[in-house]
């Protein structure tokens, strides 16, 4: 992936085609395929990318070009990284915290398999507590 110097709010296609070294036309077919990506287009009809839309198309060639899936197994798996994150987000804004961390009395601490990257919830509840540091610095 090439870097560019100037970060921008939107990116033309062409822009993103150098960044991503991804062909125009490769672009406009994975916006047919994957409906996580859908740049909003300006008055005059030309795609508008922002940040989040190149990042995602940087994660679908990964899995596609890279890791070497389907077109239907890489939607899949960004479906699948999409609903663990809902699930965690909602898991720390609604679990209560007890002794300063998000596990309940119920819960083991048993490290438990997301995505594919093991997590402790201890780690999980640590790593919460320095964010809600780091807002209070803010």
């Amino acid at each position: 992936m090439r870097e560019l110097n100037i970060r921008k709010l939107y990116y033309s296609i062409s822009e993103v085609s150098k960044i991503t070294e991804v062909e125009q036309y490769v672009l406009r077919y994975w916006e047919g395929e994957f409906e996580q990506l859908k740049p909003q287009k300006n008055r005059s009809g030309n795609r508008a990318y922002t940040n989040k839309d190149v990042s995602l198309v940087m994660r679908i060639k990964e899995l596609l070009r890279e890791k070497k899936f389907t077109i239907e197994g890489a939607k899949k798996m960004l479906l699948e990284k999409e609903e663990v994150i809902e699930v965690q987000t909602s898991e720390i804004q609604e679990e209560p915290i007890i002794n300063e961390t998000l596990i309940s009395p119920s819960e083991s601490l048993e490290p438990e398999i997301v995505g594919e990257v093991l997590i402790k919830r201890s780690d999980l509840a640590e790593l919460v507590k320095l964010l809600k540091q780091l807002h209070q610095v803010l």
